[in-house]
């Protein structure tokens, strides 16, 4: 019976799925340049460059200065790593909608459940599928964070401005982006791999497939020992009632060597000596 440990696995499920979801799909940030002009008063010393989920970094646009009189420029991010991001978002809530109606199927409808073995076969390929796609989801979206950091660094967004590429010009990072809410999003979506992984085993034994592979080479055991049980080398025919030990035949001969023919005929050849000597 695996559903007490079935049901005590939702619970994490249920959490590093929010979590996943949640520090992904919930997350903003932003990072600030500088650029100081050879003229002064052309300079902008913080330039606010902000960025979120679903991360297409080609629709941010900024202004920044071209140190050439008062004309700006307006640039915008490369890249778009939407499709990789909005794939493990679509998972995590996804897996915990499942998770959620799969323990309110445990706690109150065990019998329907357990009803044909048609609940634990579906929550098993499930269970499988969405393992998979965790795996592939966290695998993806860790290529797409590392590609998400290149396109907000600070060094790369300040080569996109014709004012950072003279020299009379200076060009600093002000403040670089803070990634460890997504950081933690890519290690939540490999725990749920892990945990959903491992809740392959537990539901695998639900199905049966797991009993019933243990459970016929011993009925066939038990059949063959049954079978020599009930024949005749187990019931000890050498016993009491066997053959052997009553020899029936053996008896009666013993009793026709008690019975009186032979018998009298040892008498008459005993006293057929003495008549004759008496005669004599």
């Amino acid at each position: 019976m695996c559903l007490p440990l079935c049901h005590s696995f939702e619970i994490p499920i249920l959490l590093f799925a929010i979590f996943a979801f949640a520090t992904c799909g919930g997350y903003s940030g932003g990072l600030r340049l500088s650029v100081d002009c050879a003229n002064k008063s052309e300079s902008d010393l913080s330039i606010d460059i902000a960025f979120a989920y679903p991360f297409r970094l080609h629709q941010v646009n900024f202004d920044a200065p071209t140190c050439e009189g008062k004309r700006r420029e307006t640039l915008s991010l490369i890249g778009d790593f939407s499709s990789s991001a909005e794939f493990f978002v679509t998972i995590a809530v996804f897996a915990f909608l499942y998770s959620l109606a799969a323990t309110v199927v445990y706690i109150f409808f065990q019998n329907k459940y357990r009803e044909n073995n048609r609940g634990p076969l579906i929550d098993f390929i499930v269970t499988v599928v969405f393992s998979f796609l965790w795996l592939v989801g966290s695998s993806a979206w860790a290529k797409g964070l590392s590609d998400v950091k290149i396109a907000t660094d600070p060094d790369e967004v300040l080569l996109l401005m014709s004012a950072c590429k003279q020299q009379s010009n200076k060009c600093m990072p002000v403040r670089s982006p803070v990634m460890s809410s997504l950081n933690t999003s890519v290690v939540f979506g490999f725990l749920n791999f892990i945990l959903w992984a491992g809740n392959i085993w537990f539901v695998f034994k639900e199905t049966g497939w797991h009993s019933s592979g243990q459970r016929h080479p011993p009925d066939t055991m038990e059949k063959q020992s049954s079978s020599y049980n009930q024949g005749g080398y187990n019931q000890d025919n050498y016993g009491p009632t066997g053959g052997y030990n009553q020899p029936a035949g053996f008896d009666q001969q013993a009793n026709y060597g008690q019975v009186g023919e032979y018998g009298q005929q040892q008498s008459y050849s005993q006293s057929g000596p003495t008549s004759f000597a008496n005669q004599i």
